[in-house]
């Protein structure tokens, strides 16, 4: 929950069922939680589209680190 004001959000699939519009408002979410709040968000998705426009990404291929 963002109501107790976390320093550190971990976001599972957070676009993963949603169209597209509603995936670009969640990632505004999350990059505003970030660039204004202050926030560190560690998200696991498999849009690469998103995972493309977050500033570092780890990649893992078939259960390491790639």
């Amino acid at each position: 929950s963002l109501a107790n004001d976390p320093p550190l959000i971990l976001a599972d699939e957070p676009t993963g069922s949603l169209d597209s519009k509603s995936s670009e408002q969640v990632f505004a979410i999350l990059e505003n939680l970030v660039r204004e709040g202050g926030k560190t968000v560690v998200a696991v998705t498999h849009d690469l589209d998103m995972a493309a426009r977050m500033d570092r990404r780890i990649h893992i291929v078939d259960g390491k680190i790639g």
